[in-house]
């Protein structure tokens, strides 16, 4: 998928403008970094475009994940610069659902294996949702 297609996707998924779904993507992908394994990280980083992938590329050192839930993720999201707070939410559900649709399935559920299984209640169900699809 390329950069803006996914930019595109989680804008109309969070009803965001394509500047606060840029914001919303990369605070969310950090977070997910910090959130799985560090070699995960790196196999969806591979998968995606550099403009994504640079923020699933954890600092050197860091191997180990970070432990905590969805609510914890969604306001470290909201925490991050530039990121409306009332957004978070929708913005990580967005970004997580057009992840699924721009790796493979097999990395897609290897990273998701490392979360709670909370974080699937803000995964779209595969063809829920305003996103383009892939061949669409």
């Amino acid at each position: 998928m390329e950069y803006q297609d996914f930019i595109n996707a989680v804008a109309t998924r969070a009803k965001v403008p394509t500047d606060q779904a840029e914001t919303l993507t990369g605070a969310t992908l950090a977070t997910l970094a910090d959130r799985i394994s560090a070699g995960q990280a790196e196999d969806l980083a591979y998968q995606l475009p550099d403009a994504l992938a640079d923020h699933l590329r954890t600092p050197l050192g860091r191997e180990r994940a970070t432990s905590f839930g969805l609510d914890e993720f969604v306001r470290r999201v909201g925490d991050s610069p530039n990121v409306d707070r009332a957004l978070a939410g929708a913005g990580v559900s967005a970004v997580l659902t057009t992840l699924r649709e721009a790796v493979t399935r097999d990395e897609f559920e290897k990273a998701v294996a490392q979360l709670s299984k909370e974080f699937w209640q803000v995964i779209e169900p595969v063809g829920a949702g305003g996103g383009r699809r892939p061949g669409s």
